[in-house]
């Protein structure tokens, strides 16, 4: 899947830009969603909860990919076999 390029610098119009290429994107995939057999009313409910999700986690956490890795947090062992971590 592509999504287009901003065009615009002022937040407003970026915001328009943003806006209309969510509504293409979410059309797109709300069709695929329908010949899957899904019903548009609950693949609609999915996606505005998960953007919700997505919203609130990125909210909490502005950039996940400058979080130290597992490996490298202090107290944090890995069980044996099956990948778990506990304290």
């Amino acid at each position: 899947m592509t999504f287009p390029r901003p065009k615009a610098e002022a937040p407003a119009q970026r915001f328009e830009e943003a806006s209309a290429a969510a509504r293409d994107a979410l059309q797109k995939l709300i069709a695929a969603a329908n010949e899957a057999g899904w019903g548009t009313e609950e693949i609609s409910v999915a996606f505005l909860e998960a953007a919700r999700f997505l919203h609130e986690a990125n909210r909490r956490d502005q950039d996940p990919a400058d979080d130290p890795s597992i490996s490298e947090v202090p107290g944090k062992r890995e069980q044996i076999g099956h990948g778990e971590l506990f304290d």
